[in-house]
């Protein structure tokens, strides 16, 4: 896997990953930056957040659950001291659809934060304190 991160000015990057994709990353203007994108933490948070949820989805789809619709939403908490590194991060999951079983999200939410999710795992052997929960919602 490659990325590469190419400075444009300020503190704005053009950050394109080795599949092609690119997206704009920027500071706060306070920091330099003009507030054109997503923080590199931010971004951090939100790969982390794409990548569970990918897991629980197709965990989810393999058992044949009748999903509509999923949103995980991720709350972290950094260190006040520089390195200012995540302490703790929760994500719950509120997943949606017709006759949805709570054994099956719930073992959904697991394996993934268990034994799939390499970023949340990654993020907890480095010591951040990773939780998870979840709703389902009928629809």
């Amino acid at each position: 896997m490659k990325a590469s991160v190419k400075w444009t000015d300020g503190r704005q990057f053009v950050a394109e990953a080795g599949s092609g994709h690119s997206v704009v990353i920027d500071g706060p203007p306070d920091h330099g930056g003009r507030n054109t994108g997503p923080r590199p933490m931010e971004m951090l948070l939100m790969g982390m957040g794409a990548c569970t949820s990918f897991d629980v989805l197709e965990i989810l789809e393999k058992s044949r659950a009748p999903v509509s619709d999923c949103v995980a939403s991720i709350e972290a908490e950094r260190a006040d001291s520089v390195p200012s590194v995540f302490t703790k991060i929760h994500v719950h999951f509120t997943v949606s659809g017709q006759g949805l079983k709570e054994k099956q999200v719930k073992r959904a939410v697991e394996l993934s934060a268990e034994k799939y999710c390499s970023a949340s795992i990654m993020l907890a052997n480095g010591g951040v304190d990773v939780t998870h929960s979840f709703t389902i919602v009928e629809q």
